[in-house]
C-alpha cells in the first residue's frame, strides 16, 4: 500500500511513543484518585468557576435522551460543531464550539471542559489510527490550560450544554509543520468517582502549515451531477413528443437546498472538474418545457418548469465561469454490469457506443460547453480486464479507478496517471481522500470531524515528499447529499489558501507524468469486491433488453418515421443499464418490464383484424382480410403472407398455398387485402394470414381463420340449368293460355253489349210514346246493376288504377 512506509524508517512515530508513556502514567490514575478521594470530596460542593471571557458556557440546556449510567469514556458525549479555521496560519485564534451531555443517569459535577492538543501525527497511516480512538478518555496530554477553558457546576441527566472555546494559536505549542491530534475533553466528578477525572473526550486533527511549501501537490477535486433515472420511455402524440416522467421527484433535487441545487451553488464556488451525465441534462431541459408525470394508469401535466429552469441557468453560468467538464456516457452505464452481465450477449456494447456518441452533442447543447469526453468511471472506482475492456470499447481511454483497486506498494502516494496497456491511462484516484464524506455529516459535529481529517490526510500526502511534486485526484461518491455536498465545500475551501496544494482538473492530471514506481497492472477479476458484484445487473437484464431491441427493430423498419420512436427507446435501453440502479434490483427491473409492456402496446397498434368463418361458392372468390393501423404516423415496408393449410381444396392467386401482398397504412386507417382463392373440392380449409417484415421477420401475432368451400360440379349446374329452362317454358304456356282466355271472354262481353243495345232502343220508343201524355218530364238514364267483381287480378294481368 502506498502508506506501507509512512514511519519513514522510524520505529515508532512521536504520536505512539507519546500514546506509550502516558498509557504507564494513565495506569496509577485510579490508585492516586483512590488515596486523595477523601481529600477530593469536600470540594464536590464548592461552587464552581463560571468560565473567563475566553471560554464561555452555555446559560440555556437541551435535553437529550438518558441511557443507563454509562462509565468511562460514555459518561459525557462531547460534540465539536464548529472549529475555526480549519487550517489555521501565525496569528489566528482558533475558535471551537459544540455540546457536552450528560448521558447518566445522575448528575456530573464540578464539569470543565478543556481544549488538549497532543503531539504531530507523523504519516497517514497514524491518523487513521489516530482517528479510530477519537473518543478514548486514556492517554490524554494535559489541557491548555490558563483561561483556556469552559466550566459548568453541574451537569443535570440527559440535557446538553452548549460551550464555546477561543484559544491564539500561540498557545497551542505546535511544534513543526504537520498535523496534530485536537482534543476537547470533560472533567468532572460522578456520585460513584467524587474525584476529578476525565468524563469524555472528542478528538479531531488540526493541520499545521502556517507557510507555503516549496512543492504544492496538484489537487483535482471531481463534482459528480448523476441522478437516477426520471424519464420513462414514452412521449405524447404531439410534434414536440412530450416525454413522460415516471415521478416528479426530480423537482425536490433541483429545489432550493435539494441536493442537485446544492451542489451547482457550492461547486460554483469551488475549483472542481464537473462530472456530467448528460442524461439528467436532458431530462431537466424536458422538464423545463411541457412534460407529464405518470400517475396510475394515466398521466398528469408536470408542473416544476420553473424550478428546472433555474437550475439549468445556473449550472450553465457555473461552468462558464468553470469550463472544466467532463461527459460520462448517456445515462452513466453501469461498466462492472456490462462487462460481468452483458459482454456475451450479442448487442448490448453496441448500446455503449452509441451513448458515447450523443453524451457530447447533449453537454454541449445544453451547456454550451465542449466536454471532455474520453473518461470512463466504473463504481467506486472498481476494475479489472473486463472493465477496462468494455470501456475503451465505447471511445475512453481514460478510465479513473481508485487506489483501493489498483494499489501501490509505495512509501507515498504516486499520481494518478499511470498507463495501464493498450493506449489507456488509468486515473488512480486516492481512496482515502475520496471517502471522507461517504458516512453520515448530517450533523454539524460529525462533518467537523470528517473536514478536519479530509486536510489532516491532504496535508499528510504533502509531507510524504516535499521534494517531489504529485497530482491527486479525488474522486468522491457518485451522489453526494445536500449535507455531503457541503462537508466537500467546507473541506476545499480550507485548502483556499494552497499552503500545500493547488488546484488543478481531471484532464491535466491525466495528463500528467506517471511515477515510474506506481504500479501499472489492473487487478485480477477473482480481485473484484464481491459486495459491488452483488449489486450488478443480472445476466437476464441484458437478454430481456436484447429482446426489446430485436422488437424495436422490427418496429422501426415499418415506420415512416422510425426517428420518433428510435430516440425515446435507444434512451430508455441506455438508462435500464445505468450505474444508479446499483441497490434497487427491483426499480430496474420493474423499468425494464415498464419499457417492454409499451414498445408492445405500440407495436400492437399495427395488426390483422380477426376474420369470422367464411363460406367460399364457386370455383373462385375473393377472400378479405383487414390491416388495420392505429398509430398516428403511416407503416410501410410490410408483407401479408396467406396461407392456406390445404391446396388440394383450395389454392391462394397464382395456385400456389401461399400468397402474399405489400402492406402501406397510413396513420389512423385500415386497409383491405384481397385475395383470390380458387377451390377443387368441398369442405373446410384452415388459413393463416401473418404480417412479416420486408426481411423476412414475422411482425405481430398470426391470425387464423377457416373458409368453407362449396364448390357446384357440372352436373349440377346442367340439372340447374334444365330446372330454369322448364320454368321458362311454364311461364310461356300458362301466359298463351291465359292470353286464349282474356280473348274468348272479351268477345262474349261485346255480343252481350250489343244485345243490350238493341233492348234498349225498343224501350226508348216505348218511353218516347208515355213522354208524350207526361210533357216537360225528362227521362232517368239506365242505371247499371251489374256487381263489381271481387276476385283478385290474375298473375301477370295487368291492372290499370
Amino acid at each position: 500500500m502506498a502508506e506501507a512506509a509512512d514511519i519513514q524508517g522510524m520505529k515508532h512515530s512521536p504520536a505512539r511513543r507519546w500514546l506509550g508513556r502516558s498509557a504507564a502514567v494513565a495506569a496509577g490514575v485510579p490508585l492516586l484518585a483512590g488515596l486523595l478521594g477523601g481529600l477530593a470530596a469536600p470540594q464536590a460542593t464548592a461552587a464552581p468557576s463560571t468560565g473567563s471571557t475566553a471560554a464561555t458556557g452555555a446559560t440555556t440546556a437541551s435535553p437529550a435522551s438518558a441511557t443507563a449510567e454509562p462509565s468511562g469514556s460514555s459518561t459525557v458525549s462531547v460534540a465539536l460543531d464548529t472549529l475555526a479555521p480549519s487550517a489555521p496560519k501565525k496569528g489566528d485564534t482558533l475558535t471551537i464550539s459544540g455540546t457536552v451531555t450528560n448521558k447518566s443517569k445522575k448528575p456530573v459535577t464540578d464539569a470543565q471542559v478543556d481544549l488538549r492538543v497532543g503531539p504531530q501525527l507523523v504519516g497517514r497511516t497514524a491518523i487513521d489510527d489516530a482517528d479510530e480512538r477519537s473518543n478514548d478518555t486514556t492517554n490524554d496530554p494535559p489541557p491548555v490550560g490558563g483561561k483556556y477553558k469552559v466550566e459548568f457546576a453541574k451537569l443535570a441527566s440527559g440535557i446538553s450544554y452548549d460551550f464555546a472555546l477561543s484559544v491564539p494559536v500561540s498557545k497551542l505549542a505546535l511544534g513543526g509543520d504537520g498535523v496534530y491530534q485536537l482534543g476537547v475533553s470533560l472533567t468532572g466528578r460522578t456520585e460513584a468517582e467524587p474525584y476529578d477525572h476525565t468524563l469524555g473526550i472528542r478528538r479531531t486533527f488540526l493541520p499545521w502549515q502556517p507557510d507555503s511549501v516549496d512543492t504544492k501537490t496538484k489537487f483535482t477535486y471531481l463534482w459528480p451531477l448523476i441522478s437516477t433515472s426520471h424519464v420513462s420511455a414514452e412521449t405524447g402524440s404531439d410534434e414536440r413528443q412530450t416525454p413522460v416522467f415516471e415521478n416528479d421527484d426530480l423537482a425536490e433535487e433541483l429545489a432550493p437546498g435539494g441536493r442537485l441545487e446544492q451542489l451547482v451553488s457550492l461547486g460554483s464556488q469551488l475549483p472542481v472538474t464537473w462530472v456530467v451525465d448528460p442524461d439528467l441534462l436532458a431530462t431537466v431541459e424536458a422538464m423545463a418545457d411541457t412534460y407529464r408525470v405518470k400517475d396510475g394508469n394515466t398521466t398528469v401535466a408536470g408542473t416544476n418548469q420553473l424550478v428546472a429552469r433555474t437550475w439549468l441557468n445556473s449550472l450553465e453560468k457555473a461552468v462558464q465561469d468553470n469550463g472544466n467538464v467532463v461527459t460520462l456516457p448517456f445515462g452513466d452505464p453501469d461498466l462492472a454490469s456490462l462487462a460481468h452481465g452483458g459482454d456475451d450477449v450479442s448487442g448490448t456494447l453496441g448500446h455503449l457506443q452509441g451513448s458515447s456518441e450523443v453524451a457530447a452533442k447533449t453537454v454541449e447543447t445544453i451547456l454550451h460547453v465542449p466536454p471532455a469526453t474520453d473518461f470512463a468511471w466504473p463504481v467506486d472506482g472498481a476494475v479489472d480486464p473486463s472493465i477496462v475492456d468494455v470501456a475503451t470499447s465505447a471511445g475512453a481511454d481514460k478510465v479513473i479507478s481508485r487506489s483501493d483497486s489498483i494499489q501501490d506498494n509505495l512509501p507515498y502516494t504516486a499520481s494518478a496517471a499511470r498507463p495501464i496497456g493498450g493506449g489507456t491511462t488509468a486515473v488512480v484516484a486516492d481512496t482515502r481522500l475520496s471517502t471522507a464524506f461517504e458516512g453520515d455529516v448530517s450533523t454539524a459535529a460529525s462533518s467537523t470531524l470528517s473536514v478536519q481529517k479530509f486536510l489532516a490526510q491532504s496535508l499528510a500526502v504533502t509531507l510524504q515528499d516535499s521534494s517531489k511534486q504529485r497530482e491527486i485526484v479525488v474522486a468522491p461518491q457518485r451522489t453526494p447529499s445536500a449535507g455531503q455536498a457541503q462537508s466537500m465545500a467546507r473541506a476545499l475551501r480550507g485548502l483556499d489558501g494552497e499552503r500545500w496544494t493547488q488546484s488543478s482538473d481531471l484532464v491535466h492530471a491525466a495528463a500528467g507524468k506517471p511515477d515510474t514506481n506506481a504500479t501499472t497492472k489492473v487487478p485480477r477479476a477473482s480481485r473484484y469486491p464481491d459486495k459491488l458484484r452483488d449489486q450488478e445487473l443480472p445476466p437476464s437484464a441484458f437478454e430481456e433488453l436484447k429482446r426489446i431491441d430485436e422488437r424495436l427493430g422490427k418496429f422501426k423498419a415499418i415506420l415512416t418515421l422510425p426517428d420518433r420512436v428510435a430516440t425515446p427507446f435507444a434512451n430508455a435501453v441506455n438508462r435500464a443499464v445505468s450505474t444508479s440502479w446499483r441497490g434497487d434490483a427491483t426499480g430496474a427491473r420493474e423499468y425494464r418490464h415498464s419499457v417492454n409492456r409499451y414498445l408492445v402496446s405500440l407495436a400492437s397498434e399495427v395488426q390483422l383484424i380477426q376474420k369470422s368463418e367464411l363460406t367460399l361458392s364457386g370455383r373462385s372468390a375473393t377472400i378479405p382480410v383487414t390491416v388495420q393501423n392505429q398509430l398516428l404516423q403511416g407503416v410501410d415496408d410490410l408483407v401479408l403472407r396467406l396461407h392456406s393449410t390445404n391446396a388440394t381444396r383450395l389454392k391462394l392467386d397464382d395456385g400456389s398455398a401461399v400468397a402474399e401482398q405489400p402492406i402501406k397504412v397510413d396513420g389512423g386507417h385500415t386497409q383491405v387485402v384481397k385475395f383470390t382463392g380458387a377451390a377443387n373440392a368441398n369442405g373446410p380449409v384452415e388459413l393463416t394470414a401473418q404480417l412479416y417484415t420486408t426481411d423476412g421477420r414475422p411482425y405481430g401475432s398470426p391470425m387464423a381463420f377457416q373458409v368453407r368451400v362449396s364448390e357446384l360440379t357440372p352436373t349440377v349446374m346442367l340439372v340447374i340449368a334444365g330446372g330454369v329452362l322448364l320454368l321458362v317454358l311454364a311461364g310461356v304456356r300458362m301466359y298463351s293460355q291465359r292470353k286464349r282466355a282474356v280473348a274468348a271472354k272479351a268477345a262474349e262481353d261485346k255480343a252481350t253489349a250489343e244485345a243490350t243495345a238493341e233492348t234498349g232502343a225498343g224501350d226508348a220508343e216505348e218511353g218516347a210514346d208515355s213522354a208524350g201524355s207526361e210533357p216537360g218530364q225528362p227521362s232517368d238514364p239506365t242505371p247499371d246493376t251489374r256487381p263489381e267483381s271481387g276476385d283478385p287480378s290474375g298473375m301477370g294481368e295487368k291492372v290499370d288504377r
